[in-house]
């Protein structure tokens, strides 16, 4: 499996969505697909933004599948979906080795030719699609037609692609879903993070990352450990009602620039106390960026032995507190951001008490 292909959202109102997509993040129009293209169920739009694609999906009836979902999870993402060479055999491998089918291998086509499609089940109500559209010269996909939006974002973020993808699981549960990569996807296990790593006075969490080989591919994983108070994946959990994407990383190489807009877009960030920044040369060393600059923005920043990382977290992008998104600028660095982890979760804490669940 070569890379990410797409993330599918299942929300509420895939058109409003959209339009939030466009404004706040920067995205442009790409594809669309409903009743003026045959579908009489549901309602996407396909967003593109470099080499990043959200589709946003709304189903046209209360007792759809998909309003289902949605009725239980709110507005999330549905499917991770990978590009590869082989539907076929990576599908039968999967399945061979654990993977849950969901959608077995199918061709669908039209004048410009042929696009292959299986799905397997994975965490939660999530799941896994693997594409191969080397064959298909269309716009997107059969069914679907152009979809077209003016620039209605104030600032260009100039997000490039998606870097990684984080699940929360439950309690006891990260494990076994390391074990189902490993086994089912051949994914490796790249990072591990205990609650030594990840904690506070208050809630604490595990955490490992698995990867393809080609290192495109990169899922961490997230599990609650016991803290005095509840954790932010618990937290997660209970909103959810289940295990499910947490965030999304998108990967910039200009993250001043890139945060600037999104917050002129109105982009909510999580706050980051002026205090992190006393001491960043001497835990960081020598950087390229200018430290007051960096404050101004509230960007943090992050080392391991190859380089280092700037990264932003957004608050929640829907009302349940459950999926948001990290802007992530990578300078030699391979990490997550791990020395940050004691800002961030104190930063998503002070949310939480706000909200009354901490």
């Amino acid at each position: 499996m070569r890379n990410f292909k797409y993330l599918e959202f299942y929300v509420g109102n895939a058109k409003q969505a959209a339009h939030f997509y466009c404004s706040a993040f920067g995205f442009s129009g790409y594809a669309y697909s409903g009743p003026e293209t045959g579908d009489k169920e549901s309602v996407s739009y396909v967003l593109k933004q470099n080499n990043i694609f959200f589709v946003f999906t709304t189903a046209l009836s209360s007792n759809h599948r998909i309003s289902k979902w949605v009725e239980k999870h709110g507005d999330g993402v549905s499917d991770i979906a990978f590009s590869t060479d082989s539907v076929e055999q990576d599908f039968k491998f999967c399945v061979e080795n654990g993977a849950e089918p969901l959608l077995i291998p199918q061709q669908i086509s039209d004048e410009y030719g042929v696009y292959k499609i299986a799905s397997l089940k994975t965490y939660g109500d999530v799941k896994h699609s693997i594409i191969d559209a080397s064959n298909y010269k269309g716009l997107w996909k059969p069914g679907f037609m152009p979809f077209n939006t003016n620039n209605l974002c104030i600032a260009s973020p100039n997000l490039l692609l998606v870097d990684h993808v984080v699940a929360n699981v439950e309690d006891n549960k990260m494990n076994d879903w390391v074990s189902f990569y490993k086994k089912s996807f051949k994914f490796n296990s790249f990072i591990e993070f205990t609650e030594d790593d990840i904690a506070t006075q208050y809630s604490a969490l595990r955490s490992k990352v698995m990867k393809s080989d080609n290192n495109k591919i990169k899922l961490p994983i997230n599990e609650p450990a016991e803290g005095l108070k509840k954790s932010q994946i618990q937290e997660y959990i209970d909103f959810n009602n289940g295990p499910g994407v947490q965030h999304i990383a998108l990967l910039t190489t200009d993250i001043i620039s890139t945060i600037s807009a999104l917050r002129n877009n109105g982009v909510d960030f999580l706050d980051v106390p002026d205090n992190y920044y006393d001491d960043l040369q001497n835990r960081i060393g020598v950087i390229d960026e200018d430290i007051e600059k960096l404050k101004e923005l509230k960007i943090l920043v992050d080392k391991d032995e190859q380089g280092y990382l700037l990264q932003l977290f957004t608050k929640p992008v829907q009302d349940r507190p459950t999926l948001f998104i990290e802007i992530i600028q990578r300078k030699g660095c391979q990490g997550f951001g791990k020395g940050n982890f004691m800002a961030l979760f104190k930063s998503i804490e002070k949310e939480q008490q706000r909200r009354g669940n901490l």
